[in-house]
């Protein structure tokens, strides 16, 4: 499964997309994969800071929203308003779940659960991988 380019304000060909990301990167962000649990140092991350799609640099959550959710990816309970956009992925075993994208490139991110705390109940569950984060300044 790969991502269309053609709803998205960020486009890249295939061949444009593999010179910029690792192939790690490539196979969870543009072919839908899923990083292992507990391979992201980003998950224990506790500074200030922001996170971004590793793809185009769009910021997608911040430090505040950040929660142990002991899956071992990271977790966020809200995205930055209007950073994110979702669809339905029935991929897994015929589940239907939530995948969370970025709302500028299309970039596969993880995964939004309905199991998170207060005060949304929501568990946005992305792949590290997908993300770099960008401490406060001091």
């Amino acid at each position: 499964m790969t991502t269309s380019n053609s709803e998205f304000e960020i486009t890249k060909t295939e061949e444009e997309w593999r010179a910029i990301l690792t192939p790690e990167q490539y196979e969870v962000m543009r072919q839908h994969g899923t990083e292992r649990a507990c391979t992201s140092p980003l998950d224990k991350q506790d500074t200030e800071g922001t996170y971004i799609c590793a793809a185009c640099s769009s910021p997608l959550f911040t430090s505040n929203t950040k929660f142990g959710s002991g899956t071992g990816w990271p977790s966020f309970f809200a995205p930055i308003e209007g950073a994110i956009g979702t669809s339905i992925d029935k991929s897994y075993n015929n589940m239907t779940r939530t995948e969370v994208h970025c709302r500028r490139c299309g970039s596969h991110l993880g995964h939004v659960f309905g199991d998170g705390p207060a005060p949304t109940g929501q568990r946005y569950c992305m792949n590290g991988i997908a993300l770099k984060f960008i401490p406060e300044p001091d």
